[in-house]
């Protein structure tokens, strides 16, 4: 017997509210940010074909899912609070529900963040997801605040989701090691949200990486209304990347998107504060 959607959401999705006032189940979702927080909102789809590949791993697609949300929340120093998902697919399968359900549940439960909400309907395999968060009042992180002056920084490493892209599309050939790391920068990336609450009165201005490097950078420049000097040869890349034909570094370095880390800027004397975010955060911000 096919599942219904009320018992595919009981299966799969239905979980308690420990921090949200009113979770799964009714006509809305009731979030209750702490005194003196603002809520910070963020949206957005993922739709086969075009942001992702059939052939990934419902785990996998689950993980995404979330993180290039939370990535969102991490741009802007906020903590996460709860999400709500929509979701379309062609038919209930009971094993991409199980492998989906549990990559979103492991990365939310890892950032305290709950399912509060949703829906779900037949038709092309397509999901929303809407997240929230909270961040103390007039300490966001924005794209317009960058001065003249600051430095510019980058956590992580970019280009290896776009390697990974060029690998599938048979452009580059990538084995081994190689292919499973790469890939894994495209199927499961990690939101900054560690290092974008540590940036909050550090970082004058910042932004997810998702679109690409230039493409974000010009986002921020224009929001922000200053120029930057980009030294390209000082990018952070992998060893995966660092041994591929420079001109395919530069591409997948500028130009591939999917990377979800953190582009910031600081005045240059924060820079042992920044270097300390970075260490609170978990990873490498380069300058």
């Amino acid at each position: 017997m096919p599942l219904g959607e009320f018992d595919l959401i009981a299966r799969y999705f239905a979980r308690p509210a420990r921090r949200a006032v009113l979770g799964v189940g009714d006509d809305c979702a009731l979030l209750a940010p702490a005194a003196g927080m603002q809520l910070a909102t963020s949206c957005d789809m993922l739709v086969e074909g075009r942001h992702f590949l059939s052939t990934v791993a419902p785990d996998r697609l689950g993980h995404k899912a979330l993180a290039v949300n939370l990535s969102d929340l991490a741009a802007c120093g906020a903590t996460p609070l709860a999400f709500t998902l929509a979701l379309s697919m062609p038919r209930a399968e009971e094993a991409w529900l199980d492998g989906f359900s549990r990559g979103l549940f492991a990365l939310a439960d890892a950032h305290g963040c709950e399912l509060v909400g949703g829906d779900t309907t037949q038709g092309p395999l397509c999901i929303c997801i809407s997240v929230f968060g909270e961040v103390p009042a007039a300490q966001a992180l924005l794209r317009s605040g960058a001065r003249a002056g600051d430095d510019l920084y980058v956590s992580g490493t970019l280009g290896d989701a776009r390697l990974a892209l060029e690998a599938f599309r048979g452009t580059l050939d990538l084995t081994g090691d190689a292919l499973t790391t790469a890939r894994a920068a495209m199927e499961l990336p990690q939101p900054r949200v560690a290092l974008g609450i540590a940036l909050r009165g550090v970082a004058t201005s910042a932004i997810d990486v998702s679109d690409g490097l230039l493409g974000d950078l010009a986002h921020l420049l224009r929001l922000s209304g200053v120029g930057a000097r980009l030294e390209v040869d000082a990018l952070p890349r992998s060893a995966t990347l660092a041994v591929q034909a420079p001109a395919v570094q530069r591409e997948c370095m500028l130009a591939g998107g999917d990377d979800y880390e953190l582009l910031f800027t600081a005045p240059p004397g924060r820079a042992d504060a920044v270097q300390a975010a970075a260490v609170a955060g978990g990873v490498a911000a380069t300058r």
